[in-house]
C-alpha cells in the first residue's frame, strides 16, 4: 500500500471544526484507519471510530479502485489538539487477534492545533443618518493581516490593516439595513465576529390589492425582509368597523406561516362576506409589524359581461337594420333596374296617356 494523498496539519477556534483527508493505493485495495494521540506525555495512540467523542467525530471512507477516508471533527475544543494519524494496510492478516501482519501498517500523520477562541465585541452605533458597525477582537498576540466585512455572502469591504479594532459604516437606518453581518479578521487561524442590526418587522404585502371570483380560493400573502425573522404571524379581518381575528379551525381560513412569510387561503370566497380590508400581523423580540391586503370579490359571471355587452350591441344593430328594411316604400327602385312585370311597350303606352292628358 501506499499514499496518494496525505492529511494536512491544521490550526483551528474552539467550537469550530477540523476536516483531514487521506488516500491509499495497493492491491489488493488497503484499508484505512484513524488513530489519534493527544499532547499529554502519558497519552497513547487510540483508534477513533466514527461516531466517537459524543457522536462529534464522522470517518467516510470509500473503497472503489483506491482507498480514500476524510475524518470530521465538530465543535472542536482543546482536547482535540494532537496528532492524527492515518494508517493504510493491504495484509491480509493486518487484523487478526493472534498473527502479526506480514506488512506493516503505513503510516502519515498530521497536527490539529486547538487555539482558544479570542472574545470578539461587535457593537452598532447611529450617528449623523450612519450606521458604524464595529469588532473589536481581544487577541494582541495573534498576527492580523487584514479585515473583511461580508453580508449574506458578498465581501462588502477588506483592508489590510493589522489593527485588532475594525469598523463598518452604512449610509442609512437601521430598518432600511437589518440583518446579519460578519468581521472577519485575517489571521491564521482566520477568526469571524458576527454584527447584528436587528429591528421590529418590516411587514409588507406581497401585492396591496387581490381580486379573487366568486366561488374560488383567494390567497393574500404577506412577507418580512427585515432581520431578525417572524416568531408569530396572525391575520384578521375589518367587518363593521370592528376586527376579528382569522383562525385555521373556522374551515374556509387556512393560514400557513413560516419565517419571514404568511399566506392566508380564503375557501369558496362570498361577494359579502370576504370583500374587505385583511391585515397580516407579525411580531419578534423586538416588536410588532403589520401591512394590510384589500381583497375584492367578484361575480361570476363578471367575465361574460364583455361578451353580453357585444352580443346586446349586435342585436340593437340587426333590430335595426330589420325595422329599415321594413319601412322602405316599395316603389323605391335603384337605378337601372325596372319593377318585376312590365315590359317596355306598357313603359311606352303609359308615357302616350300621361302626354294627352297634359295637352
Amino acid at each position: 500500500a501506499g499514499f496518494i494523498k496525505s492529511p494536512l496539519s491544521q490550526k483551528r477556534l474552539t467550537q469550530d471544526s477540523v476536516e483531514l483527508y487521506c488516500e491509499a493505493i495497493g492491491n489488493p485495495i488497503p484499508e484505512i484507519q484513524w488513530w489519534f494521540e493527544g499532547n499529554d506525555p502519558n497519552e497513547t495512540y487510540a483508534q477513533l471510530w466514527d461516531g466517537a467523542r459524543q457522536d462529534r467525530v464522522k470517518i467516510n471512507a470509500t473503497y472503489n479502485l483506491h482507498s480514500t477516508s476524510t475524518i470530521s471533527i465538530a465543535n472542536l475544543t482543546g482536547d482535540d489538539s494532537g496528532m492524527y494519524e492515518c494508517r493504510a494496510s493491504n495484509d491480509p492478516d493486518r487484523n487478526h487477534l493472534s498473527k502479526s501482519p506480514k506488512v506493516k501498517w503505513i503510516r502519515s500523520q498530521a497536527n490539529v492545533f486547538v487555539i482558544e477562541r479570542p472574545e470578539i465585541t461587535a457593537q452598532v452605533a447611529e450617528s449623523s443618518g450612519k450606521l458604524i458597525l464595529s469588532c473589536n477582537i481581544s487577541a494582541p498576540h495573534l498576527s492580523i493581516t487584514g479585515h473583511q466585512w461580508i453580508h449574506k455572502d458578498k465581501v462588502l469591504e477588506e483592508d489590510k490593516k493589522t489593527d485588532t479594532f475594525t469598523t463598518y459604516e452604512i449610509d442609512g437606518t437601521r430598518e432600511e439595513h437589518s440583518g446579519v453581518y460578519e468581521c472577519v479578521f485575517e489571521a491564521n487561524p482566520q477568526i469571524r465576529g458576527q454584527v447584528n442590526i436587528s429591528v421590529a418587522p418590516q411587514v409588507t404585502a406581497y401585492k396591496k390589492s387581490e381580486h379573487g371570483n366568486e366561488g374560488d380560493t383567494g390567497v393574500l400573502v404577506c412577507k418580512n425582509p427585515s432581520f431578525p425573522a417572524v416568531t408569530t404571524w396572525s391575520w384578521s379581518k375589518t367587518g363593521h368597523g370592528v376586527s376579528a381575528a382569522l383562525e385555521n379551525a373556522s374551515g374556509r381560513y387556512i393560514i400557513k406561516s413560516s419565517g419571514n412569510k404568511t399566506e392566508l387561503r380564503i375557501l369558496k370566497l362570498d361577494i359579502e362576506q370576504d370583500t374587505g380590508d385583511y391585515y397580516c400581523n407579525g411580531t419578534n423580540s423586538f416588536g410588532t409589524g403589520e401591512a394590510t391586503v384589500n381583497l375584492r370579490v367578484r361575480s361570476r359571471l363578471a367575465a361574460l359581461w364583455p361578451f353580453l355587452g357585444i352580443v346586446a350591441e349586435v342585436l340593437v344593430l340587426v333590430t335595426i337594420i330589420f325595422i329599415y328594411e321594413k319601412r322602405r316604400k316599395p316603389d323605391e327602385v335603384p337605378d337601372g333596374k325596372r319593377p318585376p312585370g312590365k315590359s317596355n311597350a306598357t313603359n311606352h303606352k303609359d308615357k302616350n296617356v300621361r302626354q294627352r292628358n297634359a295637352n
